[in-house]
């Protein structure tokens, strides 16, 4: 082989994956794969797509190694292969982040308008457990939540949260969270619970930023 050669079958195998993820629909999938497996129809719901072209992304992004399948009876699960797949997910958020300004707008108008108006961090988040003077919920679906959840935390999936309002104590701080920074059940929640009078704020990291930081989530 020769270095031009060489250079061409590799540059082309690196250009295989980066337009894996060239697909906003494949992100997507990547995202809600980086809180557990799940199988094409959840898939199909989740990101309002056919089954069809679900399954035609999936196809894409295991052909590059990026998601792995295993049957069980007549369903197929779909999970990330590893945790190299969230890290470089999460550097191309920082990355896109830190060069287009219109994303930076668009996070931050969205937040606004749901009554969030900075984001708590992790190091703040972790001061505050200690405390222990805040509550914890975590507003993803149950199947997610028992995946691996924070510290305290506890399970209020969006479905439930209105008839769930009663249970929570207004004397003590509101901390919601779900997926990630692109999630939107986190700041809907904080939108409801502000208007009912409860002290409420999110934050934007997931379980994995906690994992990936040394902290150990609850399972």
């Amino acid at each position: 082989m020769t270095g031009r050669e060489f250079k061409d079958v590799t540059f082309q195998h690196l250009a295989n994956v980066a337009t894996a993820f060239a697909s906003p629909k494949r992100l997507e999938i990547i995202d809600l794969l980086s809180q557990g497996e799940k199988d094409v129809d959840s898939l199909t719901k989740e990101t309002n797509m056919n089954f069809a072209n679900t399954s035609r992304h999936l196809q894409i992004l295991k052909n590059v190694k990026i998601v792995q399948s295993r049957k069980e009876g007549v369903r197929v699960i779909y999970y990330l292969t590893n945790d190299e797949v969230i890290k470089c997910w999460k550097n191309l958020q920082y990355l896109a982040e830190q060069n287009v300004a219109e994303l930076r707008e668009i996070i931050k108008s969205f937040l606004e308008e749901r009554s969030v108006l900075k984001p708590i961090s992790l190091k703040e988040l972790r001061s505050k457990i200690k405390s222990d003077d805040v509550t914890i919920i975590d507003v993803r679906p149950k199947e997610e939540y028992m995946n691996g959840h924070l510290p305290g935390a506890v399970s209020i999936p969006m479905s439930e949260l209105k008839s769930k309002i009663k249970n929570l104590s207004g004397s003590k701080e509101i901390i919601a969270y779900c997926r990630g920074k692109y999630c939107v059940m986190a700041p809907e929640a904080a939108k409801i619970l502000n208007k009912k009078g409860f002290n409420t704020t999110i934050i934007q990291d997931d379980t994995n930023s906690w994992r990936f930081a040394g902290f150990e989530v609850e399972t």
